[in-house]
């Protein structure tokens, strides 16, 4: 299963077409199980230029798998440690958001599919957090 971040949704709403969306082509062709959590969520309802796109967003969204952190107060001092070993690493990451939606990924165990330095670079010393690429699925 995988987790898709906001960057690849935004993009693919504004029908932009790149690797990532070119990955979500892929998955939604071969009905491979996706899903969100509420951080993705709310921020592409954050994203509504208007009450009807966020009325059109919020259905859509509301129909697909959710993925929520599993420990409570554990995962955020969990997700608080990937920074801290991403900074020991050289590695700044400057999304709170993006630690959340990473901490999820590893607690569910789903690939990740994203369009954001902030995850590849997450990646280079979370072996945990697995990227999605079409031929790892």
């Amino acid at each position: 299963m995988i987790l898709v971040d906001t960057s690849v949704f935004i993009d693919y709403l504004k029908g932009r077409k790149n690797e990532s969306t070119n990955k979500l082509d892929y998955i939604l062709e071969s009905k491979i199980p996706y899903g969100i959590n509420d951080f993705i969520y709310q921020e592409l309802l954050q994203g509504s230029r208007d009450l009807k796109e966020f009325t059109l967003l919020k259905e859509y969204f509301e129909t697909i798998p959710f993925y929520y952190l599993k420990h409570g107060k554990e995962s955020y001092e969990k997700a608080s440690m990937i920074n801290l070993l991403c900074k020991n690493n050289g590695i700044t990451i400057r999304s709170t958001i993006d630690l959340l939606i990473a901490e999820t990924a590893i607690e569910n165990e789903l690939f990740l599919l994203h369009n954001d330095n902030d995850f590849q670079n997450m990646s280079k010393i979370i072996t945990d957090l697995k990227i999605y690429e079409e031929r790892t699925y």
